[in-house]
Order: structure tokens, then sequence, then C-alpha cells
């Protein structure tokens, strides 16, 4: 048996049930304080299985042309929508057959707009053409190069390589476009270059990677090949300070 951890309370429910999209004022600075809030633009998505609507989303990606991919977990399911919102497609059901899903909790795209899913308990990563054009998927249950223990997170690099955030076996694993195994790092424990229960990976444009390392609430960011870079985040309320981080993303100008 696994330990009971936040993020067995994230997989069983998540209370919010719509997309908030907000916008980061140009008058960017340096420090938090010089920084003007984000503003709010659009929001989209009740409870419910009908098109548009969510039943605990956990993971969106967003693509070169502004759409919008959400990882409908319990309708196990991905939707795809434009950049105000407006429903544009949907795939998955609920099983283990290619296309299908159980819990998808993290989603990714990459330059040439193929769709990367985390299968959370389906403990595997598919892959598809643009939206619902199954392509090919990789992984099963364990602890083997390749293998994975509810992987919620999913992040891809320029070039095409794959990042998987290997909650349960406490690493990242990098993988080709195709799925092949390339390396990984990360033992459990606190230290540079471990975690405990990792959940969300992001990838900057530079091919520096960054985790939210969940239960030591804490940022690592790291090489593209898993050198250990920098950390920051103890747990508290403070500025820079978290409490279970989950999720972490970079944008354009590499602010995460």
């Amino acid at each position: 048996m696994f330990p009971v951890t936040p993020f067995d309370r994230l997989r069983i429910k998540w209370p919010e049930v719509r997309i908030l999209v907000l916008i980061a004022s140009p008058l960017l600075a340096e420090t938090a304080a010089a920084e003007e809030p984000p503003t709010f633009l659009l929001k989209f998505g009740t409870y419910g299985s009908g098109d548009g609507q969510f039943r605990y989303p956990m993971g969106m990606a967003v693509d070169s042309a502004g759409n919008v991919y959400v990882a409908d977990a319990y309708n196990h399911r991905i939707q795809k929508f434009g950049g105000s919102g407006n429903f544009l497609t949907k795939w998955g059901t609920y099983g283990s057959g290619d296309g299908q899903f159980n819990s998808p909790f993290g989603v990714a795209v990459d330059s040439a707009g193929n769709v990367y899913v985390a299968d959370d308990d389906n403990d595997r990563i598919q892959k598809f053409g643009g939206s619902e054009n199954f392509l090919t998927k990789w992984g099963t249950y364990g602890s083997g190069d390749g293998q994975f223990i509810y992987p919620p997170g999913v992040a891809v690099d320029s070039t095409g390589n794959v990042y998987v955030a290997d909650a349960y076996n406490h690493r990242i694993q990098k993988f080709g476009g195709s799925g092949n195994f390339l390396t990984k790092w990360g033992t459990y424990g606190t230290g540079d270059g471990q975690f405990r229960y990792p959940i969300g990976v992001a990838v900057d444009s530079a091919g520096n990677v960054y985790v939210a390392d969940e239960s030591n609430h804490r940022i690592q960011k790291f090489g593209g090949s898993g050198n250990f870079l920098t950390k920051w985040g103890p747990k508290g309320s403070g500025d820079g300070q978290f409490c279970y981080a989950a999720g972490v993303g970079v944008d354009s100008a590499g602010d995460v």
C-alpha cells in the first residue's frame, strides 16, 4: 500500500469545474512587487458530461494557434476549445483501449500539434495527431524504465522530447517523441534532485525542466538531461512559499 498523500486527495477530488483564463499585464518587472496583477478575461465550463462541461478537470495545455486542451479527468476524455472558450471537439471514453482513458491528468502539445496525455490510472502516455487521431502509447504499471505508477504530468520540449512526472516512483522520465526511453532522474527524498510525489512538469524554450515537487513544497529546475540547477519554495503561505505545489508552467520570457 502507498501512503496517503495530498496527491491521493488530488486524484480523488478537485473542487473546480471550470477553466479561468487570465492575462498578465505587459507592464512586467523583475520583482513581484512591481508587477501588475493578472486581468480576468473569461471563464467557461460547468459541472457535467456535456460538451464544454467538466468533471474535475486536472490538466490544460495551449497549442501554437491558441487552442486549449483540457484533461477532463472524471469524464475520461480530452476536450478542445478555441481561445475564447468555444467548444471544438472531444475524444476519449472510459477504458484501457487505444484512445480510451482512465482519469487523464496531464496534457501537452508539441510544435507539430501532436497531443500527449498522461493517462494516470492506466499508467501510460498516449499520443494523438492533432485531435482524436491515435498515434501511439507507451508505459505499463511498474518501476522499470518506461514504466509508471500514476503519472500525472507530461511536458514536451521544442525538439519533441517528452518528460513525464512519474509520481509514485518519485522521478522524471524522458522519452523521444515515439516513446523510446532516453533517461530518468530522481529518487525519494528531500535532497537536490530528489522528489516526494512530483506532479507537474514544464519545459522552457532553452530546454530546462521545471518540476512541481508536491510534498516537498517546492519547484526544482534541471537541465534537459536531469542535471540539478536550482530550487525554491519551502512550505508556507508567504511570497515564494508553497503548500503542496501541484502544477508548474513557463512562459516565453522564462517566467515560472
